[in-house]
């Protein structure tokens, strides 16, 4: 395996390309087939406009790292099953309900270079979208046995305590950054956890297998959350496919602020309130740029994923281990 030369891979599935030819083959006619699930899901008899309206997130694009990762767990199993197929649906579903949810408490007006559904219609209609994604991805877990729907039902309750602790900040005097790094792991991590692990457990696969791609999912996906709060502040518009800063416009203070904060207590002061001035939030985006707080968290970003290929050792070692070990280099390189 080399996944060194040549140009920097763009996306995660470019990876698995990179790893093993017979394996990348496998997983994009399972994408592909996820894709066109993914929309029949969604189509809802006798209502047109829910049907369209529901899609309009998936339509827009993605990387469709969810699904990619149940697809990877299931190969640790019998990964050529209809089971793997919808769970792998379902982990996009959760995770598109989620950004519909995001994009009405962030007032954001563009996702995946598209304009949001709370802009295009309403936040009642986004919020109602998102609803009508859990449901249909509840309908697919109920058909995928006991310790899925145990697990996506475990997966939920923590992204919603998760996205409560964001909202309402961390206790007078409580550690902020311990606070952060939990908010990000129910948040964020806990659906890459699920959706490693749910392709195992709906393969068959040994449990210590899924017990171990759960944990790699945890950091992984932690790695994945704090690169993205890096690219918030260091990446432009039309590589992050919405406006940088949107963490800074809605108050929300992001783990390398954190870091750079501790150097500069002074930045403390320009971010403590939501920036919705266009000019004054470029001009703290500067100020972020030019501090150590975004390589402090860059290289925490990199702990996590050590620790994940760490994990990865103790795994069968198949194609798809390849493909794990070398997106965990992906996460902190990648620039969109």
């Amino acid at each position: 395996m080399n996944t060194s030369t040549g140009a920097r891979p763009r996306s995660a599935s470019a990876i698995v390309d990179m790893v093993d030819a017979e394996l990348a083959a496998a997983m994009r006619a399972q994408l592909g087939e996820v894709e066109t699930r993914l929309r029949e899901t969604l189509r809802a008899p006798g209502d047109g406009f829910l049907g369209r309206a529901s899609t309009h997130l998936i339509d827009a694009g993605g990387k469709r790292f969810r699904p990619m990762m149940v697809l990877l767990g299931a190969r640790f199993g019998e990964p050529c099953t209809e089971k793997v197929l919808d769970a792998a649906v379902l982990a996009e579903l959760v995770h598109v309900a989620t950004l519909y949810h995001d994009d009405v408490m962030d007032e954001a007006q563009v996702r995946h270079g598209a304009v949001t559904a709370n802009t295009r219609w309403s936040n009642t209609v986004a919020v109602l979208l998102g609803d009508y994604l859990l449901a249909k991805a509840a309908e697919l877990g109920a058909g995928l046995g006991d310790a899925a729907m145990r697990l996506q039902i475990r997966t939920l309750g923590r992204l919603v305590h998760g996205q409560m602790a964001e909202t309402v900040g961390p206790q007078a005097g409580a550690d902020r950054i311990g606070h952060c790094m939990r908010v990000m792991s129910d948040k964020s991590a806990s659906l890459i956890a699920m959706s490693t692990r749910i392709g195992a457990v709906v393969t068959d696969a040994d449990s210590h297998v899924a017990d171990l791609l759960e944990v790699y999912g945890e950091l992984i996906g932690t790695a994945f959350q704090i690169s993205d709060d890096i690219l918030d502040i260091e990446a432009d518009e039309r590589d992050l496919g919405k406006a940088p800063g949107t963490d800074l416009r809605e108050g929300i203070v992001t783990l390398p602020v954190l870091y750079a904060i501790e150097h500069d207590p002074g930045i403390a002061d320009l971010v403590a309130e939501p920036i919705a001035d266009d000019t004054r939030r470029a001009e703290v985006i500067g100020v972020l740029r030019a501090s150590p707080g975004l390589e402090r968290a860059r290289r925490e970003a990199e702990r996590h994923v050590q620790r994940a290929k760490d994990v990865l050792y103790d795994l069968p070692s198949v194609p798809a281990r390849d493909a794990l070990f070398a997106l965990c280099d992906f996460v902190t390189r990648r620039t969109t």
